[in-house]
């Protein structure tokens, strides 16, 4: 049987269609794959940056992702979080890199992802990705390499200094714009108004049409102003956080109920 692999992001991008991820800070079980699927995501960005999580949680909510058709990225700590190569061999289907401010730290960000030739990545093997079973090396790698998604993320004045050289970097799947904390780094926390986010997005849409991969977005939780990015180019996008779905949905019926009782 031969190895075969996809990705719903890759496929969304390559179609020059948007890939819409459902960020994950609070929830920790599998349903909210299925949430996500149900509503229109073709990925979760399960955030182990800012959440709490164990790597244990996030490849069990990964695989119940991959199960339903949806690509279970992780957003880890950093560039130097240990945990990467094990979300990666357990089910995660893409690693999302915080803080990423030169070409040299994007390509070191693809050698953890990324086999031999191009990359580090350590060969094991009954991934959860081919449902345990044993596919020889042969085919697993090339398959692995080919579906597995990259996402630099530049919230930096410096990074975006090197945006050009950073998604030139051969391996490198989406640069993503990371906007709150960019405006912070200039000194402008939360004015996602100014020109500079707005400039930021364009050079990175640029920049990727140049490299041939693809610009993203994460931050932006209007969703007039998504849909105008994505007229832009922006093809990888966070919409909203599950925390925040939920409080608003909450919030919105408790004030509904409360509007229909003045009404007497």
């Amino acid at each position: 049987m031969t190895a075969a692999l996809t990705n719903p992001v890759l496929e969304a991008m390559r179609a020059d269609k948007p890939a819409f991820g459902l960020s994950v800070r609070v929830v920790r079980g599998p349903e909210i794959a299925r949430i996500a699927r149900a509503s229109g995501h073709q990925f979760l960005f399960i955030d182990g940056q800012h959440g709490v999580f164990n790597a244990e949680t996030v490849c069990n909510i990964a695989n119940a992702a991959l199960a339903v058709g949806v690509a279970p990225l992780a957003r880890v700590k950093s560039l130097a979080d240990p945990d990467t190569p094990i979300l990666l061999d357990n089910g995660v289907s893409g690693i999302i890199f915080p803080d990423i401010n030169t070409p040299e730290e994007a390509r070191r960000a693809v050698e953890i992802c990324r086999f031999p030739p191009m990359g580090r990545r350590s060969v094991g093997g009954n991934f959860p990705q081919f449902d345990g079973r044993a596919v020889p090396a042969s085919q697993s790698v090339p398959a692995l390499n080919a579906s597995t998604v990259v996402v630099i993320m530049v919230e930096t004045a410096r990074g975006l200094e090197n945006i050009e050289k950073i998604a030139a970097v051969p391996g490198v799947d989406v640069v993503h714009i990371g906007t709150n904390d960019l405006m912070a780094d200039l000194g402008k926390p939360g004015q996602l108004d100014d020109p500079a986010v707005g400039n930021a997005l364009d050079r990175a849409i640029a920049a990727c049409k140049a490299a041939g991969n693809y610009a993203g977005c994460g931050g932006i939780r209007d969703t007039a102003k998504q849909a105008y990015w994505i007229k832009r180019g922006i093809r990888f996008l966070s919409t909203q956080t599950d925390i925040a779905l939920l409080h608003t949905g909450a919030k919105a019926w408790v004030d509904g109920v409360n509007g229909q009782l003045t009404k007497g």
